[in-house]
């Protein structure tokens, strides 16, 4: 591929946000979009295959390519998607061979298909940047979540490694690199945090194009250009070489290796010219006579700099050093950025390297400072200590930040330093005693900014709706904003947190709300299983979707909540906001409802003011599915108001029901000790001793879970039922049994047990029942579209239809003990070959966290009913979570890798 840049070209580029970016614009977005933003504007050519959590990235080029939008030479990028990322790295590399600007976007197990053709760009001194949004590896377990475990792995592939610690930084930074490895010729690789960063919402200054524009050098452009591989002067490149030249070729790079700190510094330097915002190499902020000083880079470096400000302005000498340039590692730059007071240094990092003598970033730093002592070029040797922290996006507060600083300042009886090396912070570890103990009640955040926490459902609209509430916040309201989500591996139907902060100056909190001023619950059904009050700060607000009545919600309050509603002094607000999204005929999707009710509640625009925007972001989002959804969406806006009630809180607690046991009494010891614990969101707490070493958990803990996600639920009608299993065959979360048995098992059984007798010859005395395991259905309604048994009097009846869970529930969990109790059927006398059959078969794959209709879970479903526990399966897909499917009474083994 030769296709031509338009070097100097007159016209203007189509920007992908309007109107086009000729001047610093100040907006709101996620980190991914603000690093596409640049990506998209310097290249040619983007090669893609997407992955959590950097698909963003992909998609939005893909988009701008398809809508035409022209980079900053007035082409359209050619992006193209492969079939997998090592695809997407050799198209990269031949692209790159051919003098095209070219980039990719990866993270994670992404990242590792890369490494082969990374070595090769590399080895071969290919100008190009690489976007990470920096994830876990799976080891003992899949996690989708961030740390540095995956860039970790990149060190020895010759690309330069440059971080940012927040959605500005990776704007700015995705711009820095790709001007520095132009002039550099070393290839760099850019992460910033995965979901810390990249799906954080937070206010920043685009890059004008035209300053974009200046920082690509026309001449450096064509420089790569020139040496692309070309028919009319040929030559040959990536040879295979015997020992005796080899050694000399990879020393022959040293030295463009050796210039990349100083064109770096320099591309920072330019960068601060043209908009202002000043970067450095090594960022060092705190006391100018600091003695303690921790080392990090990524998003906790912003939490870092932002304790040691408040500590620093308590008299306290501490200081923090931001790593952005990671490799090559340039040790005159760190030196020189390090205070020479300072005694003891904590590096932090988000990776752990077993068995190694201490994680990649403190073994850089140990030998720069000894060989800076060696050298003369620092007085004294300062005590050196490392620590783990965040490792999968564990929340990293800056009351952890202070108990790192704090394990600098410790001594023992003799004076003598006594702080823990490879220490961890944010778990409890009990078996090699590594973590430190952190002061919960430590803060930093002031009473300027306001803080929102909100609890949904995957798929109900409700993050959509707050990342809506932040741009008007952040663009119509004139304030800094930040919005971040807290996503569940269970998908579609999990719970999803969102954390909103704004205030007057700009938001630099890369942690979780502790202590929220509007705590929202969008699911009435979360407050019996999880302390969601335990964020809500005294005399703050408290809006709840609740299914009963305004003058029926305070009685079926959990007691231990509505005594925290009282203890707090909680203003208390009500809104049946699924009623009124089905009156509108909106179905499930609250989120319009409930934002209309933040912004009545909170204040933080005036009511009219507040309803007009979000009119004007209602025809923004749904303009394109038509008129009528947004009709609809008004409509939902103008009747919340009405149905939106203050309950006057008592005096007392009036309930004299509590929370259920969030497990069966009966329950494994390990689901009692751990997945209890996941299940009301205190994971965090487990410490290190009960979670098994090797990723081996015991099996069926998904039956204990009990999500109850979905509203309404199949009712069976038995008199229509023609017992043909297409109900339990398409249920994608094994909620659907069916039985045969002889007619005197029915001895006993509760009176809203339903049976029928069996349809089929040869069974005179039996009976059949269908079983709905209600509190594990997701809703999906699959079950009805399938069912072929219409009701001959009503069309609109089937064998099974949807109705409203909550007075099902009680009666179906005795309904549910009394069916378990009941023979399993022979499989030597089920018919496989028929569906009708296959329903009498016990699945051992049960209540996945697949999303609600999942067309895959099915099959697994299936071979396990078919081959039992003789069946071993290995999936390759993303499909463990945190309590994984339950295979049942006969078991299959299960291996899930990703």
């Amino acid at each position: 591929m030769n296709a031509v840049i338009k070097l100097n070209s007159g016209s203007a580029p189509k920007s992908a946000i309007e109107p086009i970016v000729d001047k610093a614009v100040r907006t709101t977005m996620d980190g991914n979009t603000a690093v596409a933003h640049v990506a998209y504007r310097v290249n040619e050519v983007c090669a893609i295959y997407p992955i959590t959590p950097s698909s963003t990235m992909a998609e939005l080029a893909d988009q701008w390519a398809a809508e035409g939008i022209q980079n900053i030479w007035g082409n359209i990028p050619l992006v193209q998607e492969m079939q997998s990322e090592g695809g997407a790295s050799g198209t990269v590399h031949g692209a790159l061979q051919s003098g095209a600007m070219t980039t990719t976007f990866t993270s994670s197990q992404g990242l590792m298909l890369m490494l082969p053709n990374m070595m090769k760009i590399a080895g071969e001194l290919t100008s190009t940047v690489f976007h990470v949004a920096a994830r876990s590896l799976a080891t003992s377990a899949l996690s989708i979540f961030g740390d540095h475990s995956d860039v970790m792995t990149v060190r020895t592939t010759g690309f330069a490694l440059i971080s940012s610690a927040n959605v500005q930084e990776a704007h700015d930074t995705a711009l820095i690199a790709e001007a520095a490895t132009l002039e550099a010729r070393v290839p760099f690789l850019h992460f910033f945090d995965g979901f810390r960063t990249s799906h954080e919402l937070n206010t920043l200054d685009l890059i004008p194009d035209t300053s974009i524009r200046e920082m690509i050098s026309d001449d450096l452009v064509r420089a790569h250009r020139a040496r692309a591989l070309d028919p009319e002067n040929p030559f040959i490149r990536g040879t295979a070489q015997n020992p005796d030249t080899f050694f000399q070729a990879r020393e022959a790079v040293s030295p463009f290796y050796a210039k990349v700190a100083g064109i770096v510094d320099g591309a920072m330097a330019r960068f601060a010219a043209l908009t202002g915002r000043h970067y450095k190499l090594f960022e060092y902020e705190g006391a100018p006579d600091a003695e303690r000083v921790l080392v990090l880079m990524g998003s906790g470096a912003e939490t870092v700099r932002e304790t040691v400000k408040a500590l620093v302005a308590r008299g306290e000498k501490v200081g923090v050093l931001q790593v952005r340039l990671y490799r090559p590692f340039s040790a005159v730059h760190f030196l020189a950025a390090l205070p020479p007071t300072v005694g003891a240094i904590a590096v932090l990092e988000q990776t752990k390297e077993p068995g190694a003598a201490g994680e990649p970033l403190y073994l850089d730093v140990v030998a720069t400072l000894a060989q800076g002592f060696g050298s003369g070029q620092r007085a004294s040797m300062p005590r050196v200590i490392g620590g783990r922290y965040g490792l999968s996006s564990k929340d990293f507060t800056p009351a952890m930040a202070k108990s790192a600083l704090d394990e600098l300042a410790k001594r023992n009886d003799h004076n003598q330093f006594a702080g823990k090396n490879s220490f961890t912070v944010g778990i409890k570890d009990d078996v090699s005693f590594s973590s430190l103990d952190v002061e919960n009640g430590f803060t930093i955040e002031t009473a300027k900014t306001t803080r929102a926490v909100f609890y949904g459902l995957g798929a109900d609209g409700t993050v959509g709706a707050n990342k809506n509430s932040v741009k008007i916040i952040a663009e119509d309201a004139k304030q800094y904003a930040q919005g971040y989500f807290v996503y569940d591996s269970h998908k579609s139907g999990a719970q999803t947190i969102s954390h909103l902060r704004f205030g007057p100056d700009p938001i630099r909190a890369p942690y979780l709300i502790a202590s929220a001023g509007f705590v929202a619950c969008h699911q009435f059904g979360f407050l019996e299983r999880q302390d969601l009050l335990r964020v809500a700060a005294a005399g703050g607000v408290f809006l709840l979707n609740s299914p009963f009545g305004k003058d029926e919600t305070w009685d079926e309050l959990p007691k231990s909540v509505q005594q925290q509603i009282i203890d707090k002094k909680l203003r208390f607000f009500v809104i049946d906001a699924s009623t009124v999204a089905r009156d509108v005929g909106l179905g499930v999707r609250t989120n319009t409802v409930l934002q209309t009710c933040f912004f009545a509640i909170s204040g933080v625009l005036p009511r009219e003011e507040a309803i007009r925007h979000i009119k004007e972001s209602i025809r923004k989002s749904y303009s394109g599915k038509g008129e009528a959804v947004v009709a609809k969406n008004f409509a939902a806006v103008d009747a919340t108001l009405a149905r939106l009630f203050e309950i006057k809180v008592p005096a007392t607690a009036t309930n004299p029901k509590d929370k259920p046991p969030i497990v069966v009494a009966s329950a494994p010891d390990f689901v009692k000790r751990v997945t209890s614990m996941m299940l009301v969101g205190r994971g965090d707490e487990i410490p290190v001793s009960l979670i098994p070493a090797d990723g081996t958990f015991p099996s069926g803990t998904a039956a204990f879970e009990k999500r109850n996600i979905a509203d309404a639920v199949p009712v069976w009608e038995e008199n229509l039922c023609i017992q043909c299993g297409q109900c339990s065959f398409v249920c994608p979360h094994s909620v659907i049994r069916a039985r045969y048995y002889n007619e005197d098992a029915l001895v006993g059984a509760p009176a809203s047990f339903k049976s029928a007798p069996v349809n089929a010859r040869g069974y005179p005395e039996a009976r059949f029942t269908l079983q709905f395991y209600v509190e594990d259905c997701t809703g999906c309604g699959l079950c009805v579209e399938a069912c072929p048994a219409i009701s001959p009097r009503e069309p609109d009846v089937k064998a099974i239809n949807l109705a409203d869970k909550a007075p099902l529930v009680e009666a179906e969990r005795a309904n549910i003990a009394f069916f378990e109790g009941l023979p399993v059927n022979d499989r030597a006398r089920v018919d496989f070959d028929k569906v009708r059959g296959i329903q009498f078969l016990e699945p051992l794959f049960e209540f996945s966290g697949a999303c609600a209709g999942c067309g895959e879970t099915p099959y697994l479903k299936l071979l396990s009913q078919l081959f039992g526990d003789r069946a071993q399966i290995r999936s390759c897909l993303a499909t463990a979570h945190r309590s994984p499917m339950r295979p049942a009474a006969h078991r299959s083994t299960v291996a899930v890798c990703r």
